[in-house]
């Protein structure tokens, strides 16, 4: 029996990769994450562009408590017995602070004996920064990701330094995380982008953005300290 969790990216489709169709098509099912079962969740959207078979389920999701997701998916995986296969299809990617940790770690408790695998996605900075026109590191520059579900707290430790650092979930925080880089003098160049590849995307510069309408898909990403910064975005 394998669980596979798979990265179908920030929300563009055609930023999921070939692997990953691939494997969500050969999947005896397909899981997409939701709050509730009657939502379209937003790698439901993605998956939905690659996978039209009849396998694809939506799989309620209680943020923190996994377990009741992992009796569904572990009750599947024994019913089709030895060389059956379940996917979990995570916006993004599967290793970067996704609830597919969790699901993995909750089903491996029912079912010892399971197969773990991932397949990469891209992530919501990687395509910020391609949007924008701006390396997201380069040469020696340091990268820092910094998820925001509770505050905004020990992000002006990480802006006092010189590397790039791209804020998480920053939505319901976004204008403590702008007042942090105002004060660390790093807004000019901070770019800010929401719901990237889906309807209702935002890109632009951080400082013009509305911290009162940010949806919880949302990221900050401020560029390292170098001596030019180009931006596509005006």
């Amino acid at each position: 029996m394998k669980l596979i969790g798979v990265g179908v990216g920030p929300g563009d489709p055609e930023l999921v990769t070939v692997k990953a169709v691939r494997v969500m098509r050969a999947a005896d099912r397909v899981y997409v994450p939701v709050l509730s079962a009657d939502e379209t969740g937003y790698a439901e959207l993605t998956v939905r562009t690659h996978v039209d078979h009849d396998r694809l389920e939506r799989l309620v999701f209680a943020a923190g408590d996994p377990h009741g997701a992992a009796e569904s998916v572990a009750r599947h995986l024994r019913a089709i017995g030895p060389g059956g296969s379940a996917v979990f299809a995570t916006i993004g990617d599967p290793n970067v602070y996704s609830a597919f940790t969790q699901l993995a770690q909750a089903i491996r408790e029912l079912l010892p004996d399971v197969t773990v695998e991932t397949v990469p996605g891209v992530i919501a900075a990687q395509d910020l920064a391609s949007r924008c026109r701006v390396p997201l590191v380069e040469g020696g520059d340091a990268l820092t990701l910094l998820p925001l579900g509770t505050g905004v707290g020990g992000l002006s430790d990480v802006l006092d330094g010189r590397g790039s650092v791209v804020v998480y979930k920053s939505g319901r925080h976004l204008i403590g995380v702008k007042e942090a880089v105002r004060r660390a003098g790093r807004l000019h160049g901070a770019l800010y982008g929401a719901r990237l590849g889906l309807p209702g995307e935002v890109v632009r510069p951080l400082a013009s953005a509305d911290g009162s309408t940010a949806p919880y898909l949302s990221s900050v990403l401020v560029p390292a300290r170098r001596t030019s910064l180009r931006s596509g975005v005006q």
